[in-house]
């Protein structure tokens, strides 16, 4: 199973609302559980013992999704908000003793790397689409985030 398709499934799972999800094919066992909160947490493990697919679903009552408020205001409406693409763990830095990709007041182009989020064992280095000026960086370092999380704030002028 492909990285893509792996993370197209938790994407399902996070949107339907199911608080488990296990999927077994050939070669591969993925369980996918989500918390209280929005954010599943992801099992995979790797198995030799051929099967046919399963994929079993087990229904969650209906909870009322919290919406996040966003406080626009004239300044902060010009500026392009860069999200997550995938679910994992945050770092700014590629090792923990070299400097942060990108720093508050950067200027940065279109395919900068501007973070590496950890997801599955795998570093996924995060590239910008914009050019601009870094004005707000929204996660701490080595923290969780959830797919379409919005990292940084740039400037595009």
């Amino acid at each position: 199973m492909k990285l893509k398709e792996i993370q197209n499934l938790i994407k399902f799972v996070a949107k339907s609302g199911a608080s488990e999800v296990k999927l077994e094919m050939e070669d591969v066992k993925i369980t996918i559980k989500t918390n209280d909160g929005p954010s599943p947490v992801v099992v995979h493990d790797s198995f030799v013992a051929p099967q046919q697919p399963i994929i079993q679903q087990v229904p969650q009552p209906e909870a009322a999704m919290p919406v996040p408020v966003s406080d626009s205001s004239d300044e902060e409406s010009n500026l392009i908000t860069i999200k997550s693409p995938i679910i994992g763990t945050f770092y700014r830095k590629p090792s923990p003793d070299k400097p942060s990709f990108v720093e508050l007041g950067d200027t940065i182009s279109e395919g900068s790397v501007l973070c590496v989020i950890e997801a599955m064992k795998l570093f996924n280095d995060i590239e910008s689409e914009v050019s601009g000026k870094i004005v707000k960086i929204l996660v701490d370092d080595s923290s969780p985030v959830e797919f379409d999380q919005p990292l940084f704030l740039v400037d595009p002028s």
